[in-house]
């Protein structure tokens, strides 16, 4: 089973992987906002999921989570997703994690519960080498998200070249692994065809810092643990 963001990591992890005879990918999982019905974090509108899906041609898993979840949510979501999947014979979960210590120990100690094992494709390769052989082998992909705290709104809705990558503040990981920026990504050796969509208007929205402190992007598919005391752009894509 891949954990499927619909952004560039998960798109060159699944490349990665499926070159790799050891495994077998049966589904995409991916978790989307029950209310919106748009990928979690991302803001993706699920019919271009789908369209991800059908044109990767692997079955798709939508795990339907609250807007804002606490983690005894989201856990107790991802468990009874995982059990179900387990009854099929489904033992191991991909992810697209590149450095992030903690977040690869939370996800490994949770699949650990139902007996799973999680796999990295591209865990710790550095970042330049990663996205220059994200572009080089073709792969075209949108920021749809970024995070105020780190890029302004001018970041939003740009496909990612060299130039995007060269106006990048310092701070910035060239993956945004540290939260900084999501992407969809619309075409690559892992699709049969383009994803066809028309770029929509772009919206800001902040978050209320969560009640529950034990909240961490864990469960919102981001890594900043302090992300939400900061607002985020939004770039809608309208499917053609």
């Amino acid at each position: 089973m891949f954990n499927w963001s619909s952004g560039k990591d998960s798109a060159l992890s699944l490349y990665k992987i499926l070159q790799n005879p050891d495994y077998k990918i049966e589904y995409l999982l991916t978790s989307v906002n029950e209310q919106f019905q748009r990928i979690s974090m991302h803001g993706v509108r699920v019919e271009l999921l789908k369209a991800q899906a059908k044109s990767i041609g692997l079955p798709l898993k939508i795990m339907q989570v609250p807007e804002m979840p606490t983690m005894e949510v989201y856990e107790t979501v991802m468990m009874q997703t995982l059990t179900a999947l387990k009854k099929e014979g489904i033992t191991h979960s991909v992810f697209g994690d590149i450095f992030l210590e903690d977040l690869r120990k939370y996800r490994e100690d949770q699949l650990a519960k139902i007996g799973f094992q999680g796999v990295f494709p591209i865990w710790k390769i550095p970042s330049k080498e990663l996205i220059d052989e994200f572009l080089q082998l073709g792969f075209k992909t949108i920021v749809v998200c970024v995070n105020e705290r780190y890029l302004d709104k001018s970041f939003v809705g740009r496909i990612i070249d060299q130039n995007f990558i060269k106006d990048l503040p310092e701070n910035v990981d060239l993956c945004g692994e540290n939260g900084e920026f999501h992407t969809f990504t619309f075409d690559g050796p892992i699709f049969s065809e383009p994803i066809n969509f028309e770029v929509g208007e772009i919206v800001y929205r902040k978050y209320e810092k969560p009640k529950n402190e034990d909240l961490s992007e864990t469960a919102c598919d981001t890594s900043a643990s302090d992300a939400f005391d900061y607002g985020f752009w939004y770039c809608d894509l309208v499917p053609k």
